[in-house]
């Protein structure tokens, strides 16, 4: 794992947790690692799949204050243009795919049984709007993706994760890592917890 991820790893498990004192230490460290503007603008952005619009607003602000950077893409909205609902629904099922593997098709099933519109807004606003968006490999994504599961307690996503880095091209060596990076910040039990997933998933 490059400095750069690594530095985005950090982030993307702030943005998680929260609390002003650690995302100003994350986003220090971006800048320490001189990680590109469009990079953390793509950490940043895509954490409202994990943890929703207010948590990514603070930390979207907060960057916007300590870099003095404007958007990385100049103002550029093409994430706002609805008319390509097609095409992320597209990418989103190619993406949701990779991530998923062999269990691709009953994740769809488990999704639209606890409601078809979750079903829908996961493949196209999440895996296609989102996660599919250019800046950010996929590979990276799904590193900060584990991060920010693992300081959520919400483990069975985290194990979905793990085993998406993977998926996405990540080595054992760069998943191990990033929770490395991450789990001294949750409790003991959450320390355990992501580890025996991890354990579980490389057998």
């Amino acid at each position: 794992m490059t400095g750069h991820e690594l530095a985005l790893v950090r982030l993307a498990a702030a943005v998680a947790q929260g609390g002003d004192e650690r995302l100003e230490r994350a986003l220090a460290g971006v800048q320490e690692a001189q990680v590109p503007a469009e990079m953390v603008d793509e950490a940043i952005l895509m954490a409202i799949v994990a943890v929703g619009f207010p948590r990514t607003l603070i930390a979207m602000r907060a960057w916007r204050k300590v870099s003095g950077e404007r958007s990385a893409v100049s103002g550029s909205a093409a994430g706002s243009d609805y008319r390509r609902h097609e095409e992320w629904t597209r990418e989103g099922e190619a993406t949701c795919r990779i991530v998923y593997g062999a269990n691709y098709e009953r994740l769809r099933e488990t999704v639209r049984q606890l409601h078809p519109d979750l079903d829908g807004w996961m493949i196209t606003e999440g895996y296609g709007r989102t996660l599919s968006r250019p800046g950010l490999t996929l590979r990276v994504r799904e590193l900060l993706m584990v991060a920010m599961c693992a300081v959520l307690d919400v483990p069975h996503q985290l194990h979905s994760h793990l085993k998406g880095a993977l998926h996405a091209g990540a080595s054992a060596t760069e998943v191990g890592d990033t929770l490395d990076a991450v789990l001294g910040n949750v409790s003991p039990r959450e320390q355990e917890q992501a580890w025996q997933l991890w354990r579980r998933v490389v057998g």
